[in-house]
């Protein structure tokens, strides 16, 4: 049976992903797709985009707000771009997406079914009840408004949507995954995100299955006038739900020392500054853009390999490429088209069967885990005050336009 692996709060943030990081979303994502499938498989892809904190984790490292609703939206986006030309060959789908895009998610599948010989009909079903599910069997006071299905060409899925609470200015995501899933009214989820709302409705629970039961004995009894005419008589509690891993995403913009683990920063550091050197001595040749590359890869590699304890802070992987709202920093455009180069390199060598540049990732992402422990370094603050420092030389970019040298006061005048 699936199980629910934890929830998040997510800020509601509207607005629209520039088309400069956009795109560079799209190639990040679908790079990242393919280590994670020529490592470890299909099946695992699937598996982590099930999981909140690598889900979180995975649309910070793309330089997407690191906290907020807009990672849901954005990543599903970037992917089903990415993937689109290669989706053959993965034999990884994406359907739907925010508003019409979700409510096209049946044709698309349907469509699919038909061109690799899955029962696209069956998913199309599974869709709809999956909404379903998540817009009336489980009443939190969220609406759906976006629904992301990824299928493989075998037929197994997962799928991500979220829904908002515009009075509160709060998103939920809630993930579903098609490993083992028996029944899609009792305990159905792989993870529901978002804020908690004291006791709610949720008929999917397990110990909700009498309550299931007897809804349907009295439908057939009573009918729907005789239910209305009972219910005033009736009264009860929903059970509250088992506790589970809560992921908290604040409501503040800026990056803070406590939303990272430091430790873990410290060993990514130190992992490329001693693999570096061995592992890409041509990149570090480049003036001002090869060692802060290598820093990036180190944690665009944990994302590849990282077990699920390791996300815990998504936070920390916003300092790979920053973010486009300035937080924690501006994006350094030279540094991330430069780690999508080095990915897009490697990814096309281990086709040809040389994997010596995809094996030199997955020992930088275990030099940081063996280094964590012991390394040392700056203090985040220090961290991030000397990104911002050296944005201008990185090619740093926002929402808000290139990053260019002027004093504080006419830097805020500008902006």
């Amino acid at each position: 049976m699936t199980r629910r692996t934890g929830s998040a709060d997510l800020p509601l943030h509207g607005g629209r992903v520039p088309s400069w990081l956009a795109e560079r979303m799209a190639s990040l994502g679908a790079i990242i797709t393919q280590a994670v499938v020529h490592h470890y498989g299909r099946d695992e892809f699937l598996q982590r985009l099930s999981h909140p904190f690598w889900f979180q984790s995975f649309g910070a490292v793309m330089g997407m707000d690191w906290h907020s609703s807009g990672i849901t939206t954005s990543v599903i986006g970037a992917l089903k771009r990415g993937l689109s030309p290669m989706q053959a060959e993965l034999g990884i789908y994406v359907c739907g997406g925010r508003g019409k895009h979700s409510r096209r998610t049946p044709d698309e599948l349907t469509a699919i079914g038909e061109r690799t010989g899955f029962d696209g009909r069956a998913l199309a079903r599974a869709s709809r009840l999956v909404a379903k599910v998540d817009s009336a069997a489980v009443q939190d006071g969220f609406e759906l408004y976006l629904h992301g299905f990824f299928v493989t060409d075998d037929g197994k899925w997962t799928v991500v949507q979220q829904g908002m609470n515009g009075e509160k200015r709060q998103a939920r995501r809630y993930h579903w995954h098609s490993e083992n899933l028996r029944s899609f009214v009792d305990e159905p989820h792989s993870a529901i995100d978002g804020p908690a709302q004291g006791e709610i409705i949720n008929l999917t629970d397990h110990r909700a299955e009498s309550s299931r039961s007897a809804q349907l004995e009295l439908l057939s009894a009573l009918g729907a006038e005789g239910i209305t005419r009972e219910y005033a008589a009736l009264s009860g509690q929903v059970a509250t739900q088992p506790e589970l891993p809560h992921l908290l995403m604040p409501g503040h913009h800026d990056v803070r020392s406590s939303d990272v683990f430091t430790r873990r920063l410290h060993g990514t550091l130190a992992a490329a500054a001693e693999r570096g050197p061995l592992d890409f001595p041509e990149l570090l040749l480049t003036p001002g853009v090869g060692a802060r590359t290598v820093q990036s890869l180190a944690m665009v590699a944990e994302v590849v390999h990282g077990a699920p304890y390791r996300f815990r802070d998504p936070a920390r992987f916003s300092l790979a490429h920053g973010g486009k709202d300035r937080h924690p920093y501006p994006v350094p455009i030279k540094v991330y088209d430069e780690t999508i180069r080095v990915l897009k390199s490697a990814v096309q060598q281990a086709k040809l069967g040389r994997d010596e540049e995809m094996q030199a990732l997955k020992r930088l992402d275990d030099q940081a885990r063996r280094l964590e422990r012991t390394a040392t370094g700056p203090s985040f603050e220090a961290y991030v005050a000397a990104e911002r420092s050296r944005s201008t030389s990185l090619g740093g970019r926002s929402v808000f336009g290139w990053e260019i040298d002027l004093p504080k006061w006419n830097f805020q005048k500008l902006r």
